[in-house]
C-alpha cells in the first residue's frame, strides 16, 4: 500500500466513498433566475445540499443565496459560478462545520 493510501484520514474518506453513497457524486443541473436572467448552474449533488444547507443557515432562500454569491464572486476578473460555489461550499464547510 502506498504512503498516501496508508493516511489514517484518507483511509477514512476513501471508506465513505461507498456505492450507497455514488449519487453524491452525480452532477445536477439546476436551472435558477439572477436578477431576472435565467442561468443554469451543473454541481454535483454534494454541492447542493451543502448549498441548501447554507441557504437554510443564513435564513435565504436557495436562489437569493445564489444570487448573492454571483454578485460578490469574482475568479480571475470572470464570474465562474459553479467554480466559485464549490470553492465556497469547501470554506463554509472548514469554517463553519
Amino acid at each position: 500500500m502506498s504512503t498516501l493510501l496508508s493516511d489514517r484520514n484518507l483511509s477514512h474518506l476513501f471508506n465513505v466513498c461507498s456505492t450507497e453513497q455514488v449519487k453524491e457524486f452525480v452532477p445536477l443541473k439546476r436551472s435558477i433566475r439572477l436578477h431576472g436572467h435565467s442561468t443554469t448552474v451543473r454541481l454535483e449533488i454534494a454541492f447542493w445540499t451543502v448549498l441548501e444547507q447554507m441557504a437554510d443557515d443564513e435564513k435565504v432562500s436557495l436562489a437569493k443565496l445564489l444570487e448573492l454569491i454571483s454578485d460578490t464572486c469574482l475568479v480571475a476578473n470572470d464570474k465562474n459560478l459553479a467554480s466559485c460555489l464549490r470553492v465556497l461550499c469547501l470554506k463554509y464547510i472548514n469554517i463553519y462545520h
